[in-house]
């Protein structure tokens, strides 16, 4: 995978994030009480996140402020999981052969697995095989435009709106997801680019499994960079901000201006942290 970026790219990728993660709180608190409710309502219990070297999504739940509880990829296979929680596997999902059964049967039973870029061919292909699977054309370092298929999909709702244009960051050895049951495979998120280049444009793709449902997306959720490729992504981030018709805390809104932070960043961390929220809330609400 591709080295760590420095400190300074960190710093604003963070604050993209904390920024992101309270328009996503506020808009939902305005546009969708009942899933500003479900939120309020998680647990550490409700959300089990396993480790990984390259991806982070506790990055994305802890600046949404959402608890979670951590456990190591070797844990899995010992977990005693519940159809109500939300198993979250990090890239590079490297389980031990003992745990596929025991996410097979959390699924079937109403788990709900959400997963990123190397898991597909450690996890999801082991566990759900004739679903989906890595193409064998790993991406380079690179960032590409996206666009959502059904802004109307419960994961969905908010996270792409008129006038968005976010780019989604391609880690070097990102897999392509190829669909083999495109009857039982829908793809919420796709690139025309990713497709053009590597054969493949799926991003973020769900399926059924029993009870439960599995949801997987290309590359590392908690992005560590965004590309500013036009006029409109170099705006400041606050154009951002107002467009979605909420505000900041005073503290974020000057630190977001301190750092000079842009359309592009903000686009790319408010979309990660909204589609995140709404799976969280679903997931609570079904419970």
């Amino acid at each position: 995978m591709c080295a760590e970026n420095g400190n300074g790219s960190r710093d604003r990728q963070r604050a993209a994030y904390e920024a992101a993660a309270e328009m996503s709180r506020r808009k939902i608190e305005r546009d969708a009480p009942l899933d500003a409710e479900a939120l309020k309502r998680v647990e550490a219990s409700d959300i089990i996140v396993v480790g990984g070297q390259f991806d982070h999504v506790e990055l994305v739940l802890q600046a949404l402020e959402l608890p979670f509880t951590a456990v190591h990829p070797d844990q899995v296979e010992h977990l005693r999981l519940r159809p109500e929680q939300l198993l979250v596997v990090n890239c590079p999902g490297n389980v031990s052969s003992g745990a596929v059964p025991v996410i097979r049967k959390f699924v079937e039973a109403g788990g709900t697995l959400f997963t990123t870029d190397w898991a597909l061919k450690h996890v999801i292909e082991p566990c759900f095989p004739g679903t989906i699977e890595y193409n064998q054309r790993a991406t380079g370092d690179e960032v590409v435009r996206i666009e959502v298929l059904s802004r109307e999909h419960r994961f969905l709702q908010g996270v792409l709106e008129e006038g968005d244009d976010p780019l989604w960051w391609l880690e070097g050895s990102s897999y392509p997801i190829r669909v083999l049951d495109p009857e039982r495979v829908q793809v919420l998120i796709t690139s025309t680019e990713l497709g053009q280049k590597y054969g493949e444009a799926p991003v973020a793709v769900t399926f059924a499994h029993g009870e439960g449902e599995v949801l997987h997306m290309i590359s590392h959720y908690y992005l560590q960079r965004a590309e500013l490729r036009t006029a409109r992504h170099n705006m400041a981030g606050a154009g951002f901000v107002a467009d979605k018709g909420v505000g900041l805390s005073a503290e974020k809104a000057e630190y977001l201006r301190a750092l000079d932070l842009k359309r592009g960043e903000m686009e790319a961390a408010y979309s990660s942290s909204r589609f995140m929220a709404n799976l969280v809330a679903e997931k609570k609400r079904k419970s």
